[in-house]
């Protein structure tokens, strides 16, 4: 194999010439008293990465003809831990408008069509306003309160009687 030397790596005095900084620098440490070890590396986890150049115990994989079974060579036979991450729920608040909707009732838990009726609102009166001030006056502003599409629509649950929601048009 040409390119690698005979045996391993001469002893390496530990500083190089880039202000001072030891090469390799030290491998890290952990500590997990609720896992049993402190200090060093964790049990069962090689720490391939800083083996090498004037460090007992080194070998070339490539030079033994042998490879890492596992990426960067770490020991994948333990159990992993799986954690549970739960969303909290949102409540989807439906869009009520002129027809009647699908829904579950807040109040009694069935699963209803909305039953629905109209109001006077906001709109029907803006309209019997205007309908007066520009000059109707002999009784044709009270023509938006017979009109369905400018009153609000009231949505009830057909079980319970309950008003789930209501459309307001304005």
């Amino acid at each position: 194999m040409s390119g690698y030397p005979a045996g391993p790596p001469p002893p390496y005095s530990g500083t190089n010439d880039m202000a001072g900084a030891a090469y390799p620098p030290p491998a890290p440490t952990y500590s997990d008293p609720s896992k049993g070890y402190s200090g060093g590396l964790p049990p069962n986890q090689p720490y391939y990465a800083w083996q090498g150049y004037g460090m007992s115990g080194y070998s070339d994989p490539a030079m033994s003809g042998g490879g890492y079974s596992q990426p960067y060579g770490g020991d994948y036979s333990h159990s992993a831990t799986t954690v549970a991450v739960t969303q909290p729920t949102l409540a989807v608040t439906q869009m009520f408008r002129e027809l009647p909707v699908r829904c579950k009732c807040p109040h009694c838990q069935a699963d209803v069509q909305t039953g629905t009726h109209y109001e006077t609102g906001t709109l029907t009166w803006i309209l019997c306003a205007v309908i007066f001030i520009v000059g109707f006056f002999c009784g044709c502003c009270f023509i938006p309160f017979c009109i369905d599409s400018a009153k609000d629509v009231v949505h009830t649950c057909p079980s319970c009687r309950q008003q789930i929601g209501r459309y307001n048009r304005l």
